[in-house]
């Protein structure tokens, strides 16, 4: 941001107003001093009202995250979850500070810092890199379409979150939250738990209160891993509920972003602010009229009552039998609530879904990848996957303490979407996931959404392009967080926010990790 653009705000004040402006920043500073706001665990609600009455500034809760920032994610537990501050972050939230003295009217996201995935595009000065070092330099000459409207929205972009890197499509062996910018991110309830991938960086800081809300990126399992890891709500909404351009992508069939936050309450209204029509995203643009332009209308304290819900038990062999224990207790309580569950239900395509090898991520991403790298500037050290892959060779000791057989995998096979192995695997993702997965099994029995736990079918989901919710359902007694995900068809976001919301209410299980 230019220093005209930055003190525009200020030029247009007259002396007196200016004045008077400054007259209130101090009687708001003596207002904190005698009522402190409590940033821990504060939903952006109260944060709205606290700024309303002059308790709390927006530049006082940059500095207050800036704080906890240097205190929890670089120094104490160091959890490494932000890999870059905005450098005029403070400057934008005084700016905000001001807008507001003069327009009081504002929305629900105005003056609110927000974390943001650093594959994400953010304007320079800030970087967006994907946590490669080969894309250590990158500055976007312009936001992502869903950083910009939450811009337009009135939010302040805090800063950008560490990741797996690549969105954890580089090497097999790789562990949740590692980049070779950023290295290794922990889970803030405790570092030998995962910290779930790839949105592991925006999981953590928001868990840990480093942000009040944050935006990852899911391709399969990348916003709800990290959030039922975390003890957060993430929003993995339909392909084509959120805009795409902007951001370094892994597989456009797959992909989106989606809000990460400590309640389904915030969560929807940062969703909310990051949807529109995108002429960059065809998605967004053929979705327009399945899109909600307010989520907050789905709130409903007896959301499960009378809702048909189904689980399929096969997706929880992998479990302990204590975190087993956890859904249970959740099932019992949507029962409670006026939930009718069908136990067990089964989605019969499953088994052939995992146990063959498709090709649409490998062969995308390479696709898309490319078509990313191509754009950067002359300067940049890549410009294609095989630019990557060449440029990680060349500085393996900082950029391959895990390999790079995906990337490898990946730059082997054709790009060209029109191939008929391509095409034939695409047919099949979309069959299985769909017609003979969510589809077969929510139309039969007449279900409203299916219930997992954690993450655990993201796959599917993710193949389908539906949308899932993630919310906390608890944790194990060694304090390990565990999430319950509600799935349903296409644009069935309002259902899911729906059952999401009257869970959290009836249990308000999250409880802040301890630093």
């Amino acid at each position: 941001m230019s220093k005209k653009k930055k003190f525009a705000w200020a030029a247009a004040l007259t002396g007196a107003t200016a004045a008077a402006l400054t007259a209130g920043m101090y009687l708001r500073q003596e207002v904190v001093k005698r009522r402190p706001f409590m940033i821990e665990e504060a939903t952006i609600s109260e944060m709205q009202k606290a700024m309303k009455t002059g308790q709390v500034t927006s530049k006082d809760l940059v500095q207050m995250y800036l704080d906890r920032i240097e205190n929890f994610d670089k120094s104490g537990p160091k959890l490494n979850s932000i890999l870059e501050i905005n450098p005029e972050a403070l400057h934008e939230a005084e700016a905000s500070d001001v807008k507001r003295s003069v327009n009081p009217d504002v929305g629900p996201l105005f003056g609110v810092p927000l974390i943001i995935k650093d594959n994400i595009e953010t304007e320079s000065p800030m970087h967006t890199t994907a946590g490669s070092v080969a894309l250590a330099g990158n500055q976007p000459e312009k936001d992502a379409f869903v950083v910009s409207q939450l811009r337009k929205a009135g939010a302040i972009i805090l800063g950008k979150a560490n990741l797996t890197e690549f969105a954890n499509f580089i090497a097999e062996d790789m562990p949740n939250g590692y980049s070779s910018l950023g290295g290794q991110v922990l889970n803030p309830y405790g570092a030998s738990f995962d910290v779930g991938g790839s949105s592991a960086g925006t999981g953590a800081a928001v868990a840990a209160n480093l942000a009040a809300a944050g935006v990852g990126t899911e391709t399969s399992g990348s916003i709800l891993s990290p959030a039922s890891s975390n003890s957060l709500v993430g929003i993995k909404p339909t392909v084509g509920a959120a805009s795409r351009s902007g951001i370094i992508p892994l597989a456009h069939s797959q992909d989106t972003p989606g809000p990460m936050a400590r309640t389904v309450r915030d969560a929807v209204l940062l969703f909310n602010g990051m949807t529109g029509v995108d002429e960059d995203d065809e998605e967004t643009v053929w979705s327009q009229g399945d899109v909600q332009k307010d989520y907050t209308v789905y709130l409903k304290h007896g959301g499960l009552k009378g809702a048909r819900l189904g689980i399929d038990r096969n997706y929880l062999e992998s479990l302990s039998d204590e975190q087993v224990k956890l859904i249970n207790q959740a099932l019992d309580v949507m029962k409670e609530k006026g939930a009718t569950i069908l136990d067990p239900v089964v989605i019969s395509s499953t088994e052939t879904l995992e146990n063959r090898e498709s090709s649409v991520m490998y062969r995308e991403f390479k696709f898309d990848i490319n078509r990313y790298l191509k754009k950067l500037p002359a300067d940049s050290p890549v410009h294609s996957l095989s630019d990557v892959i060449k440029y990680n060779k060349e500085h393996a000791d900082t950029a391959l303490h895990y390999g790079q057989a995906i990337l490898e995998k990946s730059e082997a096979l054709s790009a060209d979407l029109g191939e008929r192995q391509y095409l034939a695997d695409r047919a099949d993702d979309i069959r299985l996931s769909r017609k003979e997965g969510i589809d077969a099994v929510l139309k039969a029995r007449h279900l409203d959404a299916l219930i997992f736990a954690n993450y655990l079918g993201c796959d599917i989901a993710a193949k389908a392009g539906y949308p899932s919710i993630t919310v906390p359902a608890g944790y194990t007694s060694e304090g390990e967080p565990v999430g319950v995900t509600f799935t349903g068809l296409a644009f069935s976001e309002p259902k899911l926010i729906e059952l999401a919301y009257a869970f959290e209410q009836a249990t308000n299980h999250r409880k802040p990790p301890v630093l």
